[in-house]
């Protein structure tokens, strides 16, 4: 389903098309500046809707645009309704720069997104200026480097990613045979940095260690390379459908070895990129590892499967949790904005679908992980042995 999803957004305008909204029309010149306390609340939802990557912006604005939905149907806010509108970075850091600006100029007093890293990167210093609070569900540790007080992640970084998977792999599983491929994008050099950090403070160096380009789609020379080696486990840090690609080729070369990573490897289109057979025995380090794990995961999946009918995901929840943070927050500060409204995001604790999210002065919310396994085309938790 997710696949088909990305082929109908290719054809959307890239850039600064603004896709949908829940409650007005798009945004314009005659939007309501980002001080006023009358009409709709603006809010921002940045990610890509058109490309490699749309399908991941195409969840976190379902689970975003549920939670606007579910606070409107109760109210709004101070009796003021929530108006989402949704951007295409494109997964461009130079587009996400260009929205940052017209965000910034057209009234939206918080922003939600992206899933891109490299664009959320781009995209703090603008924000920073504005004084525009935005929870991103990118992971590289690049965005706490930035230290602006007005980013805030909804989720853990790769540190807490990686570490997690390191300690099952090499510490439960006495695995030390361990070979990455890893993206030389934003999102690739996070998941090298602290996997490779993990592996050194356990005093393991990476039988190979490759690094390819985020729009490779022939992996034969490497993972040739990576044969060679026999390694025990493959460490995979590329954005989903790469590392499908990735996965389904070194299956294809006779490479038996098993198969781990963070978030990407636990969505569908990990999975429908490599293939059932191909995935099976993936290992996932992640925060969310399915809409079963309690009863708030359950009523979301509900309410997504009844909105969007399809199956909830990661993305979506996290996006889900980030919009009901910033939700909470106005609430709690009679709809503040610019530096008051940042630190009500930061002294908001909230009991999400990820976890407990309290923030710390980093901008982290959440620094913990569980580990999952693929069995039979599900990504299931991982029994403690």
């Amino acid at each position: 389903m997710a696949v088909s999803r990305t082929a109908r957004f290719l054809a959307l305008p890239a850039a600064l098309a603004v896709a949908v909204s829940t409650a007005c029309s798009a945004p314009g010149s005659n939007s309501p500046s980002n001080t006023s306390n009358e009409g709709p609340i603006k809010i921002a939802v940045v990610n890509a809707q058109s490309g490699q990557l749309s399908s991941l912006g195409q969840w976190e604005w379902k689970g975003a645009k549920l939670a606007a939905d579910q606070w409107n149907a109760k109210g709004g806010i101070n009796g003021r309704q929530i108006k989402l509108d949704v951007f295409d970075d494109t997964g461009d850091p130079t587009v996400g720069t260009n929205l940052a600006r017209k965000i910034a100029s057209e009234g939206y007093i918080a922003m939600i997104g992206t899933a891109e890293s490299a664009v959320t990167v781009a995209m703090i210093p603008i924000l920073q200026q504005s004084k525009i609070p935005n929870i991103t569900s990118g992971q590289s540790p690049a965005i706490v480097a930035a230290k602006s007080p007005f980013a805030f992640l909804n989720g853990p970084t790769s540190t807490t990613y990686d570490e997690t998977l390191v300690k099952y792999l090499v510490d439960t599983k006495g695995l030390k045979k361990i070979a990455l491929i890893t993206n030389n994008g934003s999102f690739g050099k996070g998941e090298r940095d602290a996997f490779t950090k993990s592996l050194t403070s356990r005093g393991v160096t990476p039988v190979d260690d490759q690094v390819v380009t985020t729009d490779q789609k022939d992996f034969s020379a490497v993972l040739t390379s990576i044969r060679q080696k026999s390694p025990e486990v493959l460490f995979v840090g590329t954005e989903e459908v790469e590392a499908g690609l990735i996965v389904k080729q070194a299956r294809e070369l006779g490479l038996t070895t098993t198969i781990a990573g963070t978030a990407p490897m636990g969505t569908p289109v990990y999975l429908q990129t490599a293939g059932s057979a191909n995935a099976e025995g993936t290992v996932v380090s992640s925060p969310y590892l399915s809409n079963e794990t309690s009863e708030a995961s359950r009523a979301f999946a509900k309410a997504y499967q009844e909105a969007y009918k399809e199956e909830a995901e990661l993305h979506g929840a996290k996006a889900h949790d980030a919009a009901n943070i910033v939700f909470t927050a106005l609430k709690s500060s009679n709809v503040a904005t610019g530096q008051q409204l940042a630190d009500a995001i930061r002294a908001t604790k909230y009991a999400g679908l990820l976890g407990n999210f309290a923030y710390d002065e980093t901008g982290v919310g959440i620094h913990a992980t569980s580990i999952g396994v693929i069995k039979t085309g599900k990504l299931v938790a991982e029994q403690a042995s």
